[in-house]
């Protein structure tokens, strides 16, 4: 989790009243089914997590433990497909790239001339940028 992540202990779907079905999360089962039927949702179908989870780990939870089937499968799979796309859109590829040019032993030595041209007598170079010639 690269930025922190709101953590839930509740998931399932209910069935809004004007008929779609969506994935949803709560951290206290009673309170949120009081609070959908409120709201007129059908078919409600919440489960307690083992552990608090993210929406992506609680949907991928929910696909094993079997809520596949008819609209709650698909509401679910479609969450988790959202979320998978989200959660992949965080990562980043790094590739490392040799700089074009002067290497890092040429850099080096032109700082320590540039240090000495100014009488300045420290020149600082971090010891993993000099690549090593004894092999």
């Amino acid at each position: 989790m690269s930025k922190t992540e709101k953590l839930f202990t509740v998931a399932g779907t209910a069935k809004n009243p004007n008929g779609t079905v969506k994935a949803r999360f709560a951290n206290d089962l009673v309170a949120r089914i009081k609070i959908l039927n409120k709201a007129g949702c059908t078919d409600i179908n919440l489960i307690e997590l083992p552990k608090a989870m993210t929406k992506l780990e609680a949907l991928q939870h929910l696909t094993q433990v079997g809520i596949t089937e008819g609209d709650a499968g698909f509401a679910v799979a479609n969450k988790l497909a959202e979320k998978a796309k989200v959660a992949k859109k965080g990562e980043v590829k790094v590739k490392a790239v040799k700089a074009p040019g002067k290497t890092a032993e040429a850099v080096a030595s032109a700082a320590v001339k540039t240090a000495a041209k100014t009488k300045a007598v420290k020149a600082t170079v971090p010891a993993d940028a000099v690549e090593s010639t004894n092999a």
